[in-house]
């Protein structure tokens, strides 16, 4: 379990502490959250399976249909559904890496910021996104991620997110092209795009508030888009 602080605290060891690169507490809780990621992953991979087992029902009726008032459910379960086999795959990597490092942060700013980042991506493709198209994939999460880590390193100073983030975007760079329009019809660029904002906004609101001088330390640990043609 990663361990979120109170806002306004911060732990008085910083071996204690998850967000100090190199203590104890900070590679035990990037072991965990990567555990974590690992076991989701064939969670998506067997929702594939599903899909391709009724014909692809999944994605039609759970994708994002934009402008359409029965394709806003779509913003709720279309990071969870793909294309095929390969869209999967190529959102795994990615996904496990970026959602380590914001995972290990702790388990109730990930899922406050997964929520509003998938918010943001969904509902932004839901009102630009193009018509004819059903759209569904995790890469608008994977944008969210990449946005929030790189500006959490700046909002909380922790350099150690950015390199993460810029890295990653090395590894991947070829995946950052993807939120410029007119690159791959194919590719829905508006929830790369708007994933993207969502996670750097994401890195603000859900910020890891700094101890202002004379408060008590405490700690506590927390209980804790591919698109596809309209058939």
């Amino acid at each position: 379990m990663t361990t979120d602080e109170p806002a306004g605290s911060l732990p008085a060891d910083p071996q204690r502490d998850p967000e100090r690169f190199g203590g104890e507490a900070f590679y035990a809780s990037i072991g965990r959250a990567f555990v974590a990621m690992c076991a989701f992953v064939p969670v998506l991979f067997g929702i594939q399976l599903i899909d391709n087992l009724t014909g692809h029902r999944l994605q039609r009726d759970g994708g994002i249909q934009p402008h359409a008032v029965q394709g806003l459910d779509g913003v709720v379960l279309a990071p969870l559904l793909h294309a095929s086999f390969e869209h999967v795959t190529a959102n795994s990597v990615p996904l496990i890496l970026l959602g380590t490092f914001v995972l290990a942060a702790g388990t109730k700013r990930f899922i406050a910021a997964t929520v509003f980042i998938a918010l943001v991506s969904g509902l932004g493709v839901w009102f630009i996104g193009d018509p004819r198209t059903v759209v569904v994939g995790a890469s608008g999460v994977i944008f969210g991620y990449f946005g929030l880590l790189v500006v959490r390193g700046v909002v909380e100073r922790s350099w150690w997110n950015i390199a993460v983030a810029l890295l990653i975007g090395l590894l991947y760079g070829w995946q950052l092209v993807g939120v410029l329009p007119g690159i791959d019809s194919k590719i829905s660029w508006q929830g790369h795009l708007c994933g993207l904002v969502g996670g750097a906004v994401a890195a603000v609101l859900f910020r890891r508030r700094r101890r202002r001088p004379g408060t008590p330390v405490t700690t506590a640990g927390d209980g804790d888009t591919l698109s596809l043609p309209v058939s």
